[in-house]
């Protein structure tokens, strides 16, 4: 039976209007936990591998799941990805692709670096709500997170 214990999440999002809609969007959800937000790609590979300005984070492991914008500053989102990937310490960390962008290649190079799910930014808070209601249903009850 899957643990169905709050998680703790990170949100790797730029824009700050999004950063906002997603954690409303979480706020009810009584399955997540801790959420941690940082803005650029090299400030998410510090937190999710204790570095840097997250060196304190050593013991305190890894997210459960990672939201994860493509379109980040410093070190994109897909590089971010693949540096995940290619750990064996972070493959199986369930990442969901929150983005703006609706590039095929986008999605065809998210889905080739196992991503869990791939969700366009919408336009309104409603449509983004549904669909981090959904992941989360299946995520956090569902399936079993590593």
């Amino acid at each position: 039976m899957p643990d169905r214990s709050p998680v703790e999440v990170l949100i790797v999002e730029d824009n700050p209007a999004a950063v906002e809609l997603i954690l409303q969007a979480l706020k009810n959800n009584k399955l997540v936990g801790e959420k941690h937000v940082v803005a650029d790609g090299q400030a998410a590979l510090d937190f999710i591998y204790a570095k840097g300005a997250y060196a304190d984070r050593i013991n305190k492991g890894l997210p459960r799941i990672i939201m994860l914008d493509l379109g980040l500053p410093k070190i994109d989102g897909i590089e971010v990805l693949k540096r995940l990937r290619s750990d064996d310490r972070t493959k199986s960390i369930p990442v969901i692709v929150i983005t703006g962008s609706q590039a095929e290649r986008d999605r065809v190079e998210s889905y080739k670096l196992s991503v869990e799910r791939y969700i366009i930014k919408p336009g309104d808070f409603t449509r983004l709500e549904s669909a981090l209601s959904e992941m989360a249903i299946y995520w956090l009850l569902w399936k079993e997170l590593p």
